[in-house]
């Protein structure tokens, strides 16, 4: 009997491998001859993959893979590495668009450069108008001085000007602004944020975090339409930098619903990852309302909030324990005390969402960890809660264990390490600034880095925080040997933190993040491969394909 048991699972097996050589499955799209990682448990590389509708059904040689299956289309790929499709954990789509359209001071090496620019502007629009601009860094200007509302005056200029700085944790304005908002040496410093003033007293045109909105607020908002022209600029521009999607760190009930209505119309070919700001009135609706989680295949997600525990380091609003080493005194702006924070915490995880706390200094990072570990300590047993610390990037030594203990994610900014090394020390002093950017600490101690850019305050392409992260060195190849080399991740680390983390973070590692027969067929096709070339090379490699859900996105 055993015999012919055996004998028939036999003929069954040699009848199974007839019928799969003879009878190929069905794919809408192969891609063949390529060096393809898949970024599974061993890092496996292959040549070819079958892709069915949006799902990846196989994985293997390109012999394997053309004799398997039959296509609708087939790309040989003639030797480009393909990976899983590169996602931004943390930035800001539709500050993306904004950015685009209006000035763009990212770069800009002096006050003077800027000031010229603004005119420009001012002329080109009649001068009477709001003059809009982002990216301007202190930190690139000799002197590296805050500028002020004097340096914005001019005879063509009526009108109020408004320049968000690079990590949109201050804005300069002039005096217009001020005179709008009313801001005199009489305004108190709002909670949370500051208004840098002069030895009389008098603003100086320089406001830091919450004292931003004292200007904000006064002017006129985006139409939908135009807040609707930002998005579709913004979700371009990231396919064409091979990004499948982000993590949308702060969206508010329109944008929200600018998100629905693209989806419901299929124009949005692209992940997004919705989390809601808070603390107010939107977030208190959102919890009540509950997370908004569909199928893998679905392009919107909305379960997690964004808090906010302190400023930023650049602008000196960054919540340190000890004071900034070239600022003796100023130790930062918290947001909100800890009992305030914890209930936030405690709310959100009632409701079912994931917390993102927005945390720079070593004081906000310890204080964002005590409330997330009281909150684990009162949740539900075994409850995934997934809680992230986005930025993370000043802690306290002994402080590092405490994200793989509690299971917090620490969501970093590669790029964010590379544009303020050439400052960090002075703000920080060179013991402290060791526990900068510690990446290799925070892994070693058992860890993952979901990795994003924060754009539009760094660059959207994710190859420049994947050369970051690997040399610890700017565009140039500045410092031999990379700023404080010891905390790099290796190309391994740096792929899964654009890919496999990532889809962690967002609570989709079922279904993103790996080339895996079942999983979405989200890829990034580049035209040479990010884990072999030269480091000094990685900025350059060109994107050719974006692949979302089985469907070439870019180019469209």
């Amino acid at each position: 009997m055993r015999t012919i048991i055996i004998g028939t699972l036999a003929a069954v097996a040699i009848v199974l491998v007839l019928w799969y050589l003879f009878h190929p499955t069905h794919a809408t799209l192969i891609l063949t001859n390529g060096v393809i990682h898949t970024v599974d448990d061993s890092m496996h590389i292959v040549e070819a993959i079958a892709i069915e509708g949006d799902r990846i059904v196989g994985c293997g040689t390109t012999k394997e893979i053309i004799h398997g299956f039959t296509a609708d289309e087939v790309v040989d790929l003639e030797g480009k590495a393909v990976y899983p499709g590169f996602t931004d954990a943390h930035a800001h789509l539709e500050g993306l668009g904004i950015a685009m359209m209006t000035l763009d001071l990212t770069g800009d090496t002096s006050i003077a450069a800027i000031r010229a620019r603004v005119m420009q502007e001012a002329r080109r629009t009649g001068g009477a108008g709001w003059v809009r601009g982002r990216g301007w860094d202190q930190n690139r200007w000799a002197g590296r001085q805050f500028p002020s509302a004097r340096d914005l005056e001019g005879d063509e200029l009526t009108g109020p000007v408004f320049l968000v700085r690079i990590d949109g944790h201050a804005a300069w304005v002039n005096d217009r602004a001020l005179a709008i908002a009313g801001i005199t040496a009489a305004t108190p410093d709002p909670a949370g944020g500051k208004i840098l003033r002069n030895r009389d007293g008098s603003p100086t045109g320089v406001l830091i975090d919450n004292a931003i909105d004292l200007v904000r607020r006064r002017i006129p908002p985006p139409t939908r339409d135009e807040r609707m022209e930002a998005v579709r600029l913004a979700v371009d521009e990231c396919l064409r930098v091979g990004l499948t999607g982000v993590h949308d760190m702060g969206v508010d009930a329109e944008l929200l619903g600018i998100y629905q209505q693209l989806e419901r119309e299929g124009s949005l070919p692209f992940r997004i990852y919705a989390v809601v700001d808070g603390p107010g009135a939107y977030m208190d609706t959102m919890l009540a309302r509950g997370p908004m989680i569909s199928d893998a295949s679905a392009h919107l997600t909305v379960r997690a909030v964004k808090l906010y525990a302190d400023g930023a380091l650049g602008s000196r609003g960054a919540a340190l324990i000890e004071p900034y080493t070239d600022d003796p005194g100023n130790r930062g702006i918290t947001m909100q005390s800890s009992a305030v924070l914890d209930a936030l915490v405690r709310a959100a995880v009632a409701a079912g969402f994931q917390v993102c706390t927005h945390a720079i200094g070593d004081r906000a990072n310890a204080q964002v960890l005590d409330a997330y570990e009281r909150a684990i300590a009162g949740a539900e047993k075994g409850k995934d809660l997934r809680l992230r610390v986005e930025h993370a990037q000043v802690l306290a030594p002994s402080d590092v264990p405490r994200f793989a203990r509690l299971r917090v994610i620490p969501s970093m900014q590669p790029t964010h390490c590379t544009s303020d090394m050439p400052w960090a020390v002075e703000r920080l002093g060179p013991v402290r600034a060791e526990g900068a950017y510690a990446w290799r600490a925070l892994i070693d101690a058992g860890s993952i880095i979901p990795a994003g850019s924060d754009f539009p305050v760094e660059r959207p392409s994710p190859l420049p925080g994947f050369a970051s992260a690997v040399s610890r060195q700017d565009a140039e190849g500045s410092p031999p040997g990379g700023w404080n080399a010891g905390q790099c991740m290796t190309r391994a680390e740096a792929l899964k933190a654009f890919t496999r983390w990532a889809a962690y973070a967002g609570f989709r590692d079922d279904a993103y993040g790996s080339i895996t027969p079942g999983k979405v067929a989200d890829l990034t096709v580049l035209e040479r491969d990010i884990m072999s070339v030269p480091v000094g090379s990685i900025r350059t490699v060109r994107v050719v394909l974006t692949i979302v859900g089985g469907r070439v996105a870019y180019p469209s």
